[in-house]
């Protein structure tokens, strides 16, 4: 499928005590999803394909964030939460509410060694398109998956990473985790954990900041996956 479209995001957040900030988000765009071209054995086309959808929603977000360094944090953690009502009301084709809540957890081990944990849950209520579903491997929660191909209303992953500073700038990572789509809350069970688990490679491109040039190969259960892309999967 190809997906089209336009989208505009504004937030606006207030510090409420130390590093905890909240404050409200709206979301207004259009989106027009066409069949690049049907294949054997493809899975069934979704009924919003060859149609161009209106979304506009009104949200809130929660974050705190104890890093020193966004970009290679050593130490602290950081917390998203954020969830969004979209609805007819508001000049929205669908009404749904999706929920996304982060939590990343960074322990320095030695001055040139890093474990860094993240845990990724999403839900979805209402009559939701697929494109505001629980989408697995889009945004790094766990490598080695295709984007787009395990997608439903609920999702849970959690991943760690040991991340260790050679010299000349370079260094390497290990990763693994588990995850999986539901849904229902109650349907999650061991028979459909999604494995993954690789390692990757670390150019460092500011000494200053900390910021790398990340390449990831990494294995799921289905296949195998290669990343790249400036600053760290969390």
């Amino acid at each position: 499928m190809k997906q089209t479209g336009e989208i505009f995001l504004g937030e606006v957040l207030r510090r409420l005590h130390g590093r905890l900030f909240a404050g409200p988000r709206v979301i207004a765009g259009s989106s027009t999803i066409t069949l690049r071209s049907p294949e054997e054995g493809a899975p069934p086309v979704p009924p919003v394909v060859g149609i161009q959808t209106q979304l506009t929603g009104l949200g809130f977000r929660v974050n705190r964030d104890t890093r020193i360094n966004q970009f290679y944090p050593v130490q602290g953690s950081y917390a998203d939460l954020t969830t969004m009502f979209f609805s007819e009301a508001l000049g929205s084709k669908y009404s749904f509410e999706p929920f996304k809540f982060v939590v990343n957890r960074y322990q320095g081990l030695t001055a040139k060694q890093v474990l860094a944990y993240n845990l990724y849950t999403c839900a979805t209520w209402g009559e939701a398109p697929f494109y505001g579903e629980c989408i697995f491997g889009t945004n790094s929660e766990l490598r080695g998956y295709i984007a787009g191909k395990h997608i439903d209303r609920y999702m849970l992953a959690t991943q760690a990473e040991y991340r260790l500073s050679l010299p000349w700038r370079l260094g390497l990572t290990a990763f693994g985790g588990l995850g999986e789509v539901a849904p229902s809350v109650g349907q999650f069970n061991f028979q459909n954990l999604l494995p993954s688990g690789g390692a990757g490679l670390r150019f460092k491109l500011s000494r200053k900041y900390g910021v790398n040039l990340r390449a990831d190969i990494a294995q799921g259960r289905e296949g195998h996956t290669f990343s790249m892309g400036i600053g760290e999967a969390f």
